[in-house]
């Protein structure tokens, strides 16, 4: 099988493109930067700027299946320059492929998207799953929304629709948890505002082989991309620091200060959403990390090895 992967440089892409390869699947990725493109027989790059409506459309053929992964880091501050670029990254690309698909022959079946969980309220008390129909409002509620307007685009062409709600993806590779672990290493981490927001996380190993899970099943609709057992913010710092054999001893940092810090991204930090997995376990997924501790065990002896 052919897959056509976007972001697949990145941090999640990496890991799908190295699934895909353990399963023979031949990958074309596009790429923004000319000296990231590679011709090999199972992996080829070709350029494309989504910004100036430029693709290589030579990506489609013998596509079957598009696996979406591209957009800009939000953990950046959001000047308003930067947070056109965040919705642009992910709006412009999808309107492009969408456009692509329609001018040329094609047998693309399916697009699997990334999305995130932050479509969903801040709420302390609510359980989301992925028929709940409340939406966030605040910026970042906005962006998952545009995103996944652009995505569901796909259906109007015939083409079977995918969407995972990415949660706080964990893993030695970059992310949050390196930015977590390193004051902790210090001594100097602490829970934010009053530890209590929810954290749906995922460790980067689940998430890669639940985008090939989504795959292989042909799965359409939308699912959480979260492990089973969310944390408080609170209870995730204490056990990176037991991990890491350290000690918070610092008070909760306030929300005023990493607002002064980050601006309106600090928001990230303090939002929290309990999201359930019940969905996609019930197309028989299976997790290898479904506990925080032993997540957060792996991805330290990943570290330190």
């Amino acid at each position: 099988m052919k897959v056509l992967i976007t972001g697949a440089t990145g941090m999640i892409g990496q890991e799908v493109v190295k699934l895909c390869h353990e399963s023979n699947f031949v990958v074309h990725y596009l790429t923004t930067s000319k000296d990231k493109l590679v011709n090999k027989s199972n992996y080829k790059g070709f350029y494309w700027d989504p910004q100036k409506s430029i693709i290589d459309e030579d990506c489609i053929d013998g596509v079957e299946v598009i696996i979406n992964l591209v957009g800009a880091t939000v953990a950046k501050r959001w000047t308003e320059s930067y947070k056109e670029e965040i919705i642009e990254s992910r709006t412009l690309s999808a309107k492009l492929l969408l456009y692509t698909l329609k001018q040329k022959t094609h047998i693309v079946r399916q697009i699997i998207s990334a999305s995130a969980i932050g479509i969903y309220p801040d709420s302390l008390q609510n359980y989301y799953d992925e028929e709940t129909e409340k939406r966030a409002k605040g910026f970042l509620g906005s962006v998952v929304q545009q995103w996944e307007q652009e995505v569901n685009r796909f259906k109007t062409i015939g083409v079977s629709v995918s969407i995972l709600r990415i949660g706080l993806v964990l893993s030695e590779k970059g992310g949050a948890y390196p930015k977590m672990a390193q004051p902790i290493q210090y001594n100097l981490g602490a829970a934010f505002g009053s530890g209590k927001q929810w954290q749906s996380w995922i460790h980067l190993d689940d998430l890669s082989r639940m985008f090939m899970h989504v795959l292989e099943q042909e799965l359409s609709g939308v699912y959480n991309a979260v492990a089973p057992n969310p944390v408080s913010n609170q209870k995730l710092i204490q056990i990176i620091a037991k991990k890491l054999d350290k000690k918070i001893i610092l008070p909760n940092i306030p929300k005023f200060m990493m607002q002064l810090i980050l601006g309106q991204m600090h928001t990230i930090l303090f939002e929290s959403q309990r999201v359930s997995c019940e969905k996609i376990l019930e197309t028989g997924f299976s997790y290898n990390f479904d506990n925080i501790a032993v997540a957060i065990q792996d991805i330290v002896a990943n570290e330190a090895a």
